[in-house]
């Protein structure tokens, strides 16, 4: 099973939105027995809390349902617990390595560094972009995906 953690500031737009969107695609790719897909926050801040309406909405518009969940933080035992573990901006790298403290099987990396225009997924908390973060989302999880495929189809992580 490949198991793989979106992270981003407070779990409650980007990070939730990448996990979802990703549990979507692995469903329709008929793939979802073969994943364990969540999401977490680097913060406290949002602890307990629903995904942020707006992003919530913008996931209904794509026929993707967010229902339940609420905001949780990332652990260092996450490191241990996935093979992926995605970041949406280097603040958030920045955050995350503080939590896991190292990185020696290369786990982590940047959501969008899987295309061919790596980039951060800017925060729509604060640009009030949710078409454009569903976007980049979107175009990182297709390319994780299938760089997921190709390497299983190789035989390695």
């Amino acid at each position: 099973m490949i198991k793989i953690l979106f992270v981003c500031h407070g779990n409650i737009c980007r990070s939730p939105m990448a996990e979802f969107i990703m549990k979507d695609m692995v469903r329709k790719s008929g793939l979802e027995k073969e994943f364990f897909i969540a999401s977490a926050a680097t913060s406290r801040e949002e602890l307990g809390n629903p995904v942020y309406p707006p992003a919530k909405r913008i996931l209904s518009r794509h026929g993707i349902s967010c229902g339940g969940k609420t905001a949780v933080q990332m652990t260092a035992a996450d490191y241990g617990r996935y093979d992926y573990i995605l970041v949406m901006d280097r603040s958030n790298m920045r955050n995350a390595m503080r939590i896991i403290d190292s990185d020696p099987e290369n786990k982590v990396s940047m959501l969008l560094d899987f295309t061919d225009y790596p980039r951060s997924v800017a925060d729509p908390w604060y640009s009030g972009d949710f078409e454009t973060a569903y976007a980049d989302i979107e175009e990182g999880c297709g390319a994780l995906l299938r760089e997921i495929i190709r390497k299983r189809k190789k035989g390695s992580r």
